[in-house]
């Protein structure tokens, strides 16, 4: 069990979106959480369940899943007594890796990256990893964080060809009416999120009353309908900032927000920086 001080300074880690690996024993979650990183997880031993974009999603041991952490995720389901391994790539760090451009949108755009069979270098390789970042100094932690770029490109060449893991079936159990309700609100949003879309809006297209879609959305992600939908922007927009050379003014219209100052304002309050700042510094990257 981490000491309280450990887990203060790597939620402060977090918090800065700086890299972070740890290791801690997993635990089903009260609600969902976000964080401005691409997190990795490997379990060492056991199986989980995460709730993630609305979705089930079963996790084996030995097997690297990779996922975008701004949109929500929580985990549901634990084998008891299960080690975790948590790495925090920085959003950053991941849009700067030569990668599949279709593969790292579609994890921008909510896809789930899950090894199709369990790897045994990965539970000898990635707690080494842990150790060394706990114990070594900044050159070796250094070397750690480009170990963990190259793991992550070859995950991601790996799963390249595949057809949309999102499509394979879960091996988790049948989601409830909440949850399908929730993923069928967030799949609504993933589409018409450029349009101006309120929650009457969004309602009428699930064909739900207003109060119940947003009763639903906080049950099951812990957020509201609106928080996601500007969560979900900011991603897009983000992605588009690097992947692009369109204009910023361009790209807060598409992804749907109604003006430059609430573009900016919304994009400096949750990042720390501007659209402008945050292509210049991608671009130095």
């Amino acid at each position: 069990m981490r000491g309280e001080n450990s887990a203060e300074r790597e939620a402060l880690i977090i918090s800065q979106g700086d890299f972070l690996i740890e290791r801690h024993t997993a635990r089903a979650m009260g609600a969902a959480h976000w964080h401005d990183h691409v997190e990795i997880n490997l379990l060492l031993k056991g199986q989980m369940t995460y709730l993630f974009n609305g979705r089930q999603e079963h996790v084996e041991a030995g097997r690297l899943v990779l996922f975008w952490a701004a949109i929500p995720h929580q985990t549901i389901e634990v084998t008891p007594d299960t080690p975790l391994v948590c790495i925090y790539l920085p959003l950053v760090d991941f849009l700067a890796l030569p990668i599949n451009r279709k593969v790292r949108q579609s994890i921008m755009q909510g896809r789930f990256l899950n090894e199709m069979q369990p790897q045994p270098a990965n539970t000898i390789l990635i707690p080494q990893w842990v150790q060394e970042w706990q114990e070594g100094d900044t050159v070796r932690q250094q070397l750690i964080a480009d170990e963990v770029k190259l793991r992550v490109r070859r995950l991601i060449l790996d799963t390249a060809d595949e057809h949309g893991s999102s499509a394979r079936k879960s091996l988790a159990t049948p989601a409830g009416p909440a949850v399908h309700r929730a993923e069928m609100l967030t799949d609504l949003i993933n589409t018409h999120y450029a349009r101006p879309l309120s929650m009457p809006a969004l309602a009428e297209l699930a064909g739900i009353h207003p109060s119940t879609a947003n009763k639903i959305f906080r049950d099951v992600l812990g957020i509201s309908v609106n928080e996601y939908l500007t969560r979900y922007r900011l991603a897009r927009a983000m992605q588009r900032l690097a992947d692009t050379e369109e204009p910023i003014l361009q790209i807060g219209y598409s992804c749907g927000f109604a003006s430059v100052s609430r573009f900016y304002d919304v994009f400096k309050q949750r990042t720390g920086t501007t659209p402008k700042q945050f292509r210049a510094s991608f671009e130095r990257k």
